[in-house]
């Protein structure tokens, strides 16, 4: 399936707050990240993709579970992880609790960015959630609050439908339009898309 920038549309609204605690409340792991052989595969790619081996502060939007933060946290000195979600957030502490420098709080994006700067940011599977004006508010943060050579790492679902929903292809194409990043990696997966940006120097 050939894709091109435009061909699907972001929310009208951004999804709830309300509704992904209502996913929570039916199922404590509502995307089984935990156990599906195709996010603990995506999880260990995005990994092992880091072009740096050590970062000294990273930023983690909407980590769900933890599943990701726990193979980030052995590459940070410090790592705060956020997710809207109260349930998520307890859970991922548990996951992250052998790591003493991993911090995971509640936050709402795009609203409550936190102060910079990251040398890596990684956001997975939350970008099409938001609609375009708070897809772009929280592009604009995170590439403020990225430090000059900072990393940052993307990693959505693909849709693999005949029709191409908005995916990881839509909001990466945002991502890679915005002149201060550079592309570093980019792996194109019958699942999954991930890049990776430097800000420039």
């Amino acid at each position: 399936m050939t894709r091109v920038q435009g061909d699907a549309s972001a929310p009208a609204a951004s999804f709830s707050e309300e509704h992904f605690v209502n996913l929570y409340l039916a199922k404590d792991d509502p995307w089984d990240n935990a156990t599906k052989w195709s996010d603990r595969r995506k999880y260990a790619v995005t990994a092992a993709s880091l072009p740096r081996e050590r970062y000294r502060r990273a930023y983690e939007p909407g980590c769900a579970v933890g599943e990701l933060t726990r193979l980030l946290a052995p590459r940070c000195g410090s790592l705060l992880a956020v997710d809207c979600v109260e349930a998520a957030v307890t859970q991922a502490a548990a996951a992250v609790a052998s790591f003493p420098q991993v911090e995971v709080a509640r936050a709402l994006l795009p609203a409550d960015l936190p102060t910079g700067p990251f040398d890596l940011i990684v956001v997975g599977d939350l970008l099409y959630y938001l609609s375009a004006a708070d897809l772009t508010a929280l592009l604009d943060g995170l590439v403020t609050v990225l430090e000059p050579d900072g990393d940052i790492v993307a990693v959505h679902f693909r849709d693999r439908s005949p029709t191409g929903g908005y995916d990881g292809f839509n909001v990466h194409a945002d991502l890679i339009a915005r002149p201060e990043l550079t592309p570093i990696v980019h792996h194109d997966d019958d699942w999954f898309v991930l890049d990776i940006l430097r800000r420039a120097a």
